[in-house]
């Protein structure tokens, strides 16, 4: 009854006082279960190497580390796909002059991409862009998360896997054409919000990251993409064996409506 107690008392004082990081973060107390949700950034700059001190020990202490895929593992999504028809026929013509000056700043050939499903060209953009940025994979949070673990031998479990997220993109409807075109129309925002989830990690004190952040998704693409996903981690978050667990995903999904730590807090 007094550990009952004493364990009340603790989640009282969590809610009333939550623990602020120099990092983006958010701990989740569920039962006998703790999760240190940690808001990755896929690729990073060279400054953003080593991890903080106190969140390296938070995942020696941790029973296991938890991620979207394990990115050490070499899955591209550059796949080879189905061809697919000239962008001529697929794009109107505004879009397709959005697509051209972009290749155009970037220095790729149009014809890299002309077959090539929306969806994918899609990717091969906000990789070159992020590039562009200075961010590199080998300086993404996750990547060096995992590469810590690893080294200490601490297990790793995957939310969904490469596999899960390419057939999830494959999936998307007239072969992801809304995301490339999200992808286009939000370019300038999209580089923006890169930078601002940069400085979440670079920052010190941190700036607490704001209420609502500029949406680069429409609706349809932000209810497969984040709300859907969301959904389906915490069903397996809420599944794991009593235990500590760092939780490294995308920044973007701890903030905004149907956010992962506000459905984890209503499970």
């Amino acid at each position: 009854m007094m550990r009952s107690l004493w364990r009340s008392l603790n989640a009282m004082l969590r809610r009333l006082a939550p623990v602020s990081y120099a990092w983006p973060a958010v701990d989740i107390h569920l039962g006998d279960r703790e999760f240190h949700l940690v808001g990755s950034i896929h690729m990073g700059t060279r400054d953003m190497q080593p991890l903080p001190a106190k969140l390296l020990t938070r995942l020696q202490q941790a029973d296991a580390l938890i991620v979207e895929a394990d990115v050490t593992q070499g899955s591209s999504p550059y796949v080879k796909s189905d061809e697919q028809p000239p962008l001529a026929s697929r794009l109107d013509a505004q879009a397709l002059a959005q697509l051209q000056k972009l290749c155009d700043d970037l220095q790729l050939s149009m014809a890299l991409f002309d077959t090539l499903p929306a969806w994918q060209i899609a990717l091969m953009l906000q990789a070159q862009q992020a590039q562009q940025l200075g961010l590199r994979p080998d300086y993404g949070i996750d990547y060096q998360l995992l590469l810590a673990a690893k080294r200490w031998q601490k297990p790793v479990q995957e939310l969904e896997g490469a596999d899960v997220q390419i057939a999830l993109l494959k999936a998307l409807p007239d072969e992801g054409m809304a995301l490339l075109q999200d992808t286009l129309v939000h370019w300038h925002t999209n580089a923006r919000l890169l930078q601002t989830m940069i400085s979440w990690w670079l920052d010190a004190p941190r700036r607490q990251p704001p209420a609502s952040l500029p949406t680069t998704f429409s609706s349809t693409l932000s209810e497969v993409l984040m709300n859907q996903r969301n959904q389906h981690w915490r069903d397996v978050l809420t599944q794991l064996p009593p235990g500590r667990y760092v939780v490294a995903v995308g920044a973007l999904h701890l903030y905004g409506e149907e956010n992962l730590p506000d459905l984890l807090r209503r499970a």
